[in-house]
């Protein structure tokens, strides 16, 4: 189930191909060259676009190109419209929590205008437009919002498309409603294709409905002296909690346990105590809707030095009775709460 989806735009959300065809037949008409049917276009275009240009017009100037082609695509007969299933798809996005992005080639200006006038400017996060090599920006988008890779992919309809995800280190699916003829995109071997976003659709919902809840553990961490670490998180609406982290295949819980505490807080642990199991479905704190099974722990830190990393923005060690006046989020409130009844914490009425 992919949390974090980059959109292209033309093809993939809007139907521009009219309009495009026309201003390109218009630009080889200048130069004297015959033009193009939708066959033959979706079978020679492609991106970065001046490689499309150079197969046939070569010593012709890319921006001379562009200078024609722009008053052409303004002055088209034919209409860009939202492709179907497009908008469902990006209400379903916005529904389940889904972040939503759009990285297109397609001149700033008009895509800024088309994105009003088909009223789509609050489904997305960001937008990123005029981007000519795509691979050039996508592990910038992919740092600047904190997107997993497991948890992304780029949606288009072209080969530039899946071979920016695959540079991102992402997931690609290909839709067949745009600019590539299938046989073109067969050949880079998307990783999902679908005829369109309204298949993408029912097949992320399919997949939705068989995901089991995740196994995750954490821990209330002491520093023997009747101190608990807390830590400040925004995949928990800033509320402050403990570290912790899902549960890897092949690994028990004491394993994942350590390993999150190491890769979050830079410490090691000893003294590990299971406390108690926590479900926390579809959370309002938490930054999507999701279902956790919460294996919760208390353990002693070797060490109070901590290093956090970029999961989290701060960290504090106090008393548990302070630490409960803290805005917490429940799961945490909870164990704390069942920590100090059952004594688990050394020292902890100092």
């Amino acid at each position: 189930m992919f949390r974090n989806l980059i959109f292209d735009w033309s093809g993939t959300l809007v139907d521009d191909m009219g309009p495009v065809i026309e201003a390109t037949n218009s630009v080889l008409a200048r130069y004297d060259l015959p033009g193009l049917d939708r066959e033959a276009f979706r079978r020679h275009f492609r991106l970065p676009y001046r490689e499309f240009y150079a197969e046939f017009l070569p010593h012709v100037d890319l921006e001379e190109l562009e200078a024609h082609f722009r008053p052409a695509f303004d002055g088209a007969v034919t209409p860009v419209t939202v492709l179907p299933h497009a908008r469902e798809k990006l209400d379903w996005c916005r529904s389940l929590g889904v972040r939503a992005f759009v990285l297109t080639s397609m001149d700033a200006v008009a895509f800024r205008r088309q994105l009003q006038e088909f009223g789509l400017e609050g489904h997305f996060e960001a937008t990123y437009a005029g981007v000519m090599d795509k691979r050039e920006v996508i592990h910038r988008i992919l740092s600047d919002h904190g997107l997993e890779p497991a948890e992304t992919a780029f949606v288009g309809d072209m080969t530039h498309d899946v071979e920016t995800a695959r540079h991102g280190g992402i997931s690609s699916i290909a839709v067949l409603t745009g600019y590539n003829h299938p046989e073109t995109l067969a050949a880079v071997r998307p990783d999902i294709t679908v005829p369109d976003l309204g298949v993408l659709r029912s097949l992320m919902d399919k997949r939705r409905q068989t995901n089991r809840p995740i196994a995750t553990v954490g821990a209330l961490i002491h520093d023997g002296q009747g101190r608990v670490l807390l830590i400040r998180t925004h995949k928990w609406g800033n509320r402050w909690g403990i570290p912790g982290g899902k549960i890897e295949r092949g690994e028990s819980s004491v394993q994942a346990l350590r390993r999150e505490i190491r890769e979050e807080c830079a410490i090691e642990l000893d003294d590990i105590e299971f406390a108690l199991v926590q479900d926390c479905i579809d959370s309002p704190e938490f930054e999507r809707k999701e279902h956790f099974i919460l294996l919760n722990y208390v353990a002693r830190a070797l060490g109070n030095e901590i290093r956090l990393n970029e999961e989290a923005e701060q960290f504090q060690w106090l008393r548990p009775a302070d630490a409960l006046g803290l805005d917490l989020n429940h799961p945490t409130r909870v164990l704390i709460s069942d920590a100090l009844e059952q004594q688990l914490i050394p020292c902890a009425s100092l």
